[in-house]
């Protein structure tokens, strides 16, 4: 009995899920890729199937040829079902911050490329293909959609550079909505048989870009939302992933008149950015691994499918179809080349984007291979019944054949073109670090092995020889290890650093596994730790360093908080951001503390001594940075501090002890209705620790003020009336209070830090206890000098009108000031301390202060050969060689 309808769809795609299953161990056997094997499989059953159907001695599979060759999708079934969840994975899976720095380079590619590519094919079929030139460019916009799927596999196969993988799926985020786009325009144009305003054309193109743009960041933004609202529920949040590609994709493109794809890669992208500090590390990761999937079903599914049609496509094939073929070919090389050779150097010139080597340009040409979408919008032409036959079979056929000589030429010559150009081979700090990594990873194993023999009871003799080849094999790496000679300083510090900062978002990855962690902190925190990663890759420990300091300066979210309790006296929000502030700098310094302890235990012993001082040395100035924050806050909130130590040690110890129930039924130590029972007391009693801590920013404010000399004098009732008209500010290192020239508005009252005002004779440094301003409030001159803070403090605050008529009202605060002028004069610089009447609390040393206020430059350790270091690493940049890809 023959299976018919929809049983027989269901059974038809269960056999191509198996061919494609096959296809990808066959793939990896021959070496070639999966893509180019896909596609050879599909037309292999499409023309299968319509040889089936010609012929009377295969009636028995007819029924299973009609079911594949009149399969129930048709073009636009084609882009619907799969181009939304491929666009949205391959966002997902794209390092958006390291893709920011290459942000020309894919515009130029996935933008200009196309329109370059259209232009140039169409331009060159006009003459020979006797139709409109509308059309010759419709072709044009058809395969000018590059496929990345197996570009991007090969150079995963053989190990390619991870820089030329990331160039090529960058493009394809908007390669594809950039070409659907025009091919959008151009179709449309064909159909009615009108004319194409270029200028209406080019608004038509930008407004659906960044409309697009627009909706998929709100609706990725408002998944990520949802999702923290959702709380801990895995399956819920990574359903919400699911639908939100289709959602937004849909949406774009049949409402609102948006690229569907480019609203499906921004929310992508969206995901991508803030997912890892928003969906906890097992969702996460599990988020990945599922979308993996999906997609590898999906673009199998497409390709296979896809390429069933061609033999469809090519019916009516003639010679000079072929002549046509091979123009357009060369046509869309020549355009891409002169593309990726003629505008890439103008980026680099213009230092807009990091320079692309050569050899890099060359794979890029060669790479632009063309797949399923390409095939789809070609069968969307002829599907069209507004389009003419001899345009709908030029359109077929041409781009068909396109198709098939970039997969079978391009496809399967480009594993051999990269091994050629020596792509595949690590960098040159990949190879120095190979043979020391090795010596010492082997002897590690050495001895393990040794103990493990020991405790397992493996005979002397059998032990003897298997750790007499490890032996072996450790003597051989330290032999050919050259490691010290091959790098130099500041290529090893830079090395050690983008290894300390990936260590350190992989701690921030584990901790953000203890349930009660505010996830802005966390985000914040990942956000700041991946910004080192860059900041160290493109400019070693000066772009770390840099990276640090923006961490640690008060955000603008907190300035504007900060400006609204000034002005309004409104403290809501700068209690948040007070508490979010907290919680960061107690998780940073701990952090910090790990990471110490990981360089001198794991890799000083690979670095060697002289880069773990410089790198400990910077480390240490980093915990003294996030050290002198958190002991400002400290002072003036040590309940709070306290308080917010022991919740987050009660979290860690929860967790620990998760872990350790895990354990115990993991050995079957315990059974199954216990460990669910010690579970349910563990969340509950982490249930009672989910409240928020309140966190009060005025506590003690009266104290403060009868500390402070100023307003010595002043009855209980006066200060007590003046504690509203007060403003707390914390103050950064190197923050600026005021600005020469400029009207005072505020004059401040330090609580707990240092400043500076910068005459141009001398310097006059002002410490807790003393006034900045009053001066010029009183004069109603603007400032004389620059005033800066010179570290994390704590200031009050009051408005110079309020301050005038306080003076006003209490004349003894004016005799307080000229005291607090003459005391400080006759004081020295070192006797300035951090807290009001508290001599033992001094203030940081002049090194401490020019560690958190000096330049880059002044602030770091340098070496002797740093000088020459550089002018190496520009001389690698001009190459476009990348720095230390294993890491």
């Amino acid at each position: 009995m023959a299976v018919t309808g929809l049983a027989a769809v269901l059974l038809a795609i269960a056999a191509l899920l198996v061919v494609v299953s096959a296809v990808q161990p066959v793939a990896r056997r021959l070496e070639i890729s999966e893509t180019v094997l896909l596609a050879l499989a599909g037309i292999v059953l499409g023309g299968s199937a319509d040889l089936i159907l010609r012929s009377s001695y295969t009636e028995l599979f007819n029924g299973a040829a009609e079911t594949l060759l009149d399969f129930p999708l048709n073009s636009e079934a084609f882009l619907l079902i799969f181009l939304p969840a491929l666009v949205f994975q391959g966002a997902l899976a794209i390092d958006v911050r390291r893709l920011a720095h290459e942000t020309a380079t894919v515009l130029l590619l996935a933008v200009v490329a196309v329109v370059v590519s259209t232009a140039t094919i169409g331009l060159a079929l006009f003459p020979f293909a006797g139709l409109p030139l509308s059309v010759c460019l419709l072709l044009g916009a058809i395969v000018a959609t590059t496929d990345p799927s197996a570009v991007a596999g090969i150079f995963r196969d053989i190990g390619a550079s991870s820089r030329l993988t990331r160039l090529v799926e960058g493009e394809a985020l908007l390669n594809d909505a950039a070409a659907i786009s025009i091919f959008s325009l151009l179709l449309a144009a064909v159909t009615s048989h009108h004319r194409i305003a270029p200028g209406s054309a080019l608004v038509e193109f930008l407004v659906s870009f960044i409309g697009a743009i627009v909706m998929g960041v709100l609706f990725g933004r408002l998944t990520l939302l949802m999702i923290t609202t959702i709380g801990a529920a895995p399956a819920a949040e990574i359903t919400l992933t699911v639908a939100l590609p289709y959602i937004v994709y849909i949406l774009c493109d049949e409402f609102l008149g948006f690229s569907g794809v480019v609203a499906a890669a921004s929310a992508g992208l969206t995901l991508s950015v803030y997912g890892p500090s928003t969906f906890r590390p097992q969702t996460w990761r599990f988020l990945n691994e599922l979308w993996q999937q999906l997609v590898f079903w999906a673009g199998s599914l497409v390709f296979v499918l896809a390429s069933m049609l061609v033999p469809r496509l090519l019916v009516g094939m003639t010679r000079w179809d072929c002549v046509l073929i091979l123009l357009a070919t060369g046509a869309g090389l020549l355009a891409r080349g002169a593309v990726v050779f003629g505008l890439l150097p103008l980026l680099a010139a213009t230092r807009l984007s990091p320079p692309v080597p050569t050899p890099f340009k060359i794979t890029m040409v060669w790479g632009g291979l063309r797949g399923a979408i390409t095939l789809a919008l070609a069968l969307a032409v002829t599907e069209n019944e507004r389009v003419s036959t001899p345009v709908a079979h030029f359109i077929g056929i041409i781009a068909t054949g396109f198709v098939l000589i970039t997969l079978f030429v391009n496809g399967t010559t480009l594993r051999y073109l990269v091994l050629f150009l020596k792509l595949d081979q690590l960098s040159p700090i990949d190879q120095a670090l190979r043979h020391q990594v090795l010596g010492l990873g082997l002897g590690e194993v050495r001895d393990r092995t040794r103990e493990v023999a020991e405790e397992l009871g493996f005979s002397p003799g059998v032990s003897d020889t298997v750790i007499t080849q490890l032996g072996r094999q450790v003597e051989e790496e330290e032999q050919a290890n050259t490691f010290d000679t091959a790098l130099g300083d500041r290529q090893r510090v830079t090395l050690a650093l983008i290894v300390i900062a990936n260590r350190e978002r992989s701690i921030l990855l584990d901790l953000f596994r203890i349930q009660g962690l505010s996830r802005p902190v966390m985000e914040t925190l990942l956000r700041s730790a991946e910004a080192m990663v860059d900041g160290a890759r493109l400019e070693g420990r000066f772009g770390y360093v840099r990276a640090l300091r923006r961490r640690l300066r008060p955000s603008l979210r907190f300035r504007l908080a900060q400006a609204i309790h000034h002005r309004f006296h409104f403290d809501q929000p700068l209690m948040s951001c007070m508490t979010e502030r907290f919680e960061m700098l107690m998780i940073s310094y701990f952090v910090s503390l790990s990471l110490i302890r990981f360089m001198r235990t794991r890799m000083e012993p690979t670095l060697g001594a002289r880069i773990g001082e410089i790198v400990g040395e910077v480390l240490d100035r980093q915990r003294k940075l996030l050290n002198e924050a958190l002991q400002t806050l400290r002072l003036h909130y040590q309940g709070y501090s306290e308080a917010l130590e022991i919740r987050l040690l009660q979290q860690v110890s929860l967790r620990l002890e998760g872990e350790e129930y895990d354990s115990l039924l993991s050995e079957s130590l315990i059974s199954e209705e216990l460990h669910r029972e010690l579970h349910r007391d563990v969340e509950r009693r982490r249930g009672h620790l989910g409240a928020p801590l309140i966190f009060n920013i005025k506590a003690g404010i009266e104290a403060r003020m009868r500390a402070l000399p100023v307003f010595r004098g002043l009855s209980d009732e006066v200060l007590h009336a003046l504690v509203p008209q007060l403003s707390i500010h914390f103050t950064s290192p190197g923050e600026r209070l005021y600005r020469r020239g400029r009207r005072v508005r505020s004059v401040y009252f330090i609580s707990a830090g240092l400043a500076e005002t910068h005459f141009p004779e001398h310097d006059v440094r002002f410490g807790a206890g003393d006034v900045i301003g009053a001066e010029e409030a009183l004069s109603r001159m603007p400032a004389r000098a620059v005033t800066r803070s010179l570290q994390f403090g704590q200031f009050l605050s009051m408005s110079t009108r309020r301050f005038r008529r306080l003076v006003a009202d209490y004349p003894e605060i004016l005799a307080n000031i000229d005291e607090l002028t003459r005391t400080r004069h006759m004081a020295e610089r070192s006797g300035v301390t951090l807290l009001p009447g508290d001599s033992a609390v001094l203030a940081p040393s002049d090194d401490a202060i020019a560690l958190a206020t000096a330049d880059l430059s002044d602030a770091l350790p340098t070496s002797a050969e740093d000088q020459d270091q550089d002018q190496d690493q520009d001389q690698d940049q001009g190459r476009g060689q990348e720095p230390a890809r294993s890491s």
